[in-house]
Order: structure tokens, then sequence, then C-alpha cells
């Protein structure tokens, strides 16, 4: 069971680190994207680039809230 407890954790920090907004914006931009591509609203490249821009604009939000906040302490 320790085994078990251990890989398990060693996933979670892998995956999500020291910022779970990053992890939680990538699997809901991923999930938006994959119900985009069955809906076939937007071809592969398109939707490739939009992912792209997505995920850019996630992260750069996660960055934005945490230098805020980083100041807000000060």
């Amino acid at each position: 069971m320790k085994l078990l407890k251990a890989f398990g954790q060693f996933w979670y920090d892998f995956l999500v680190g020291d910022d779970w907004k990053i992890a939680a914006s990538v699997v809901l931009t991923l999930a938006v994207l994959v119900a985009v591509l069955r809906a076939d609203l937007l071809g592969d490249h398109a939707l490739t680039v939009v992912g792209g821009i997505a995920l850019l604009a996630a992260f750069s939000a996660s960055i934005a809230i945490d230098t805020r906040r980083g100041k807000a302490r000060r």
C-alpha cells in the first residue's frame, strides 16, 4: 500500500506541481478542444492554433494572478 501511495504522490506532483491552476486550465482547455473536435466545428490546423492560444492565455492569466497576489502581500 505504501508503494501505491508513493506512486500516486509522484504522479500528482509531476502533473500538478506547484500550481494547480495551470494543471486545471490545461485539462479544461483540452476538454473544450475535444468537444469542438467531436462537433466538427474547426479543422485540425485551426484547432491546433486555437488550442495553443488558449493554453498560452490560461498560463498568462495564472501568472498574472500569482504576481498580483505577491504584490498585495508586501
